[in-house]
């Protein structure tokens, strides 16, 4: 079994920054391979970013490329998202995710982080 938890949510004035963090707890979470998804208000839980069990690879939603940065730290059992140059569309519960398979569908899923980007 694998516990995620999300941190590092709160209110942003467009145009800043944030880093959400997921610490990973249980089954040897170097295995995982990790992920963040988002859901705004009155949609679906969209894919945000992901970076492979190693972490030497990295995909990401053609909507936040260039602005949002995955990366790990499998020492700290931490995976991190940094976003910069945020914007209202980026307001959004933010959800870390883990899989022990290297693709398909996630298995384990954190609480969710807020995220409010203010105009």
């Amino acid at each position: 079994q694998v516990q995620l938890v999300e941190s590092g949510g709160g209110l942003v004035q467009a145009g800043g920054s944030l880093r959400l963090s997921c610490t990973a707890s249980g089954r040897t979470s170097s295995s995982l391979r990790m992920a963040w998804f988002r859901q705004a208000p009155g949609t679906e839980r969209a894919f945000v970013a992901a970076i492979s069990r190693i972490g030497g690879r990295t995909t990401y939603a053609d909507s936040v490329k260039g602005r949002f940065t995955i990366s790990r730290d499998n020492a700290k059992n931490t995976v991190n998202l940094e976003m910069n140059s945020l914007n209202s569309e980026d307001t959004a519960v933010y959800y870390c995710a883990a899989s022990f398979f290297s693709a398909g569908q996630y298995n384990y899923w954190g609480q969710g982080t807020q995220v409010t980007v203010s105009s």
